[in-house]
């Protein structure tokens, strides 16, 4: 099968030909129609992750069962199907509880093991970490929905409890960004959203952003205390010690933050406000991804029409362009998601 290959952490990409991924038993095979190209994805080339060398990125996927192992119930060769981008093992005590998540022996494609930016995926413990997608869901909205919306929808719903008429700092307006946007709209929030790129902005203003903030230097958590009295929730979709005193300082007294952004350490150690936190006594959430059961919640949204995750979706492109965008994605002022098909 093709695929973009990593033979070294921050060097260049290529598109190879490989062996298509073993089939494990409670497995799947999934033939990639749409792969979503992801912040995530960058920070695991940039070495900010524990990975084995060849290596395969890519973990936010929709496609079509083309091969399922021993022991798999749930699922036949055919279903459309997308997953969490955490494959949960299925049997601990937190997947059996709903927090797969969490999971202690999580697998996670394009990190773990070799991931979607390829024209195969395999997907472990296919019936707890596999969803179907619905009739009227394209492929490639279904992808954007195993990472960043996933994400975006538990971090406002179970972690930071979004109540209609809150307000949420959004500071990002990348995939995850917007995704978080639309969420707190359709669950009657009331929304700032921060970024350096006006271009990302007035996509998060098309989208029900209620104030925008172009992040250029100038003091963000006052402008948005002077717009709000503080926010209720703020959420960190970017990750950097910038981005995160932002996202913390926005807030009032008892607000909730919620840190989605991977945050590489600084000498040892992310640097984070902790003296407004304990001062102020702010809830600071971590979330990472959302488990498979959680996710009719957010069908539901979509199916009503009050998410439509396909907005969000600016370019497609093959994998060779993915492989060149990749290694600049940390730097691009790219609005939206970018997802790639894998057999252009």
């Amino acid at each position: 099968m093709r695929a973009i290959v990593m033979d070294r952490i921050a060097g260049p990409l290529s598109v190879q030909q490989v062996p298509v991924p073993e089939l494990p038993s409670g497995g799947v095979l999934v033939t990639v129609t749409a792969t979503g190209l992801c912040r995530s994805d960058w920070h695991a080339w940039a070495g900010h992750d524990d990975i084995a060398l060849p290596h395969v990125p890519g973990h936010e996927f929709a496609g079509v069962i083309t091969a399922v192992g021993e022991g798999v119930t749930k699922w036949a060769v055919g279903d459309r199907v997308t997953a969490p981008f955490v494959e949960g093992c299925g049997a601990c005590e937190w997947c059996r509880g709903g927090n797969a998540q969490v999971c202690p022996e999580q697998q996670q494609p394009g990190f773990t093991h070799w991931g979607s930016f390829a024209e195969q995926v395999v997907i472990h413990a296919a019936d707890t970490n596999l969803v179907a997608i619905p009739a009227g869901v394209s492929f490639e909205a279904a992808a954007s929905l195993g990472c960043r919306f996933a994400t975006a929808y538990r971090a406002l719903t179970g972690r930071a409890g979004l109540a209609r008429g809150e307000w949420v700092t959004i500071v990002g307006a990348g995939g995850v960004g917007l995704s978080a946007v639309m969420i707190a709209k359709a669950l009657g929030g009331k929304v700032v959203a921060v970024d350096r790129n006006p271009g990302a902005l007035k996509v998060a203003a098309s989208l029900g952003a209620d104030h925008i903030l172009v992040a250029d230097g100038s003091d963000v958590p006052s402008q948005v205390q002077a717009i709000t009295g503080g926010s209720h929730v703020s959420i960190d979709a970017v990750g950097s010690e910038q981005t995160c005193a932002d996202a913390l300082l926005s807030l009032r007294r008892r607000g909730r933050h919620v840190q989605i952004g991977l945050l590489p350490p600084v000498e040892g150690h992310p640097r984070v406000p902790m003296a407004r936190v304990i001062a102020w006594e702010l809830d600071v959430f971590g979330s990472h991804g959302m488990a498979a059961v959680d996710y009719p919640g957010m069908l539901a949204l979509i199916a009503s029409g009050a998410l439509e995750p396909q907005k969000l979706i600016e370019r497609i492109i093959g994998l060779e362009e993915a492989a060149g965008m990749l290694p600049r994605f940390d730097t691009a002022n790219v609005a939206g998601m970018t997802m790639i098909d894998p057999t252009l």
